[in-house]
């Protein structure tokens, strides 16, 4: 599957986020029916992954570290899953 960035279809989002938090940067992308979204805050960058329909497959974690994870973030990350739902984290 292909990562696609829909940034522009939630600015909303993207705008209160960047004003009510500490975060300096967000993106939101589509990789089929899962929504990703990244946001870089001082010091770590936090991933969420979310599929209403299914759990997260093993495939979309590992496209989304090699894809929006430099080498030395991709070195220092922690996972956390839920049904239909991970969070990633990782260290700058």
């Amino acid at each position: 599957m292909k990562l696609i960035n829909t940034t522009n279809s939630y600015s909303q989002l993207v705008e209160s986020q960047l004003l009510n938090t500490d975060a300096k940067l967000i993106k939101v992308y589509s990789l089929g029916r899962t929504m990703v979204v990244y946001t870089e805050r001082p010091q770590i960058i936090e991933i969420v992954l979310e599929n209403k329909g299914r759990n997260v497959q093993g495939s979309e974690i590992i496209q989304v570290i090699n894809e929006l994870l430099n080498e030395k973030s991709r070195e220092n990350y922690t996972i956390v899953k839920s049904k239909g739902l991970v969070e990633i984290s990782a260290q700058i």
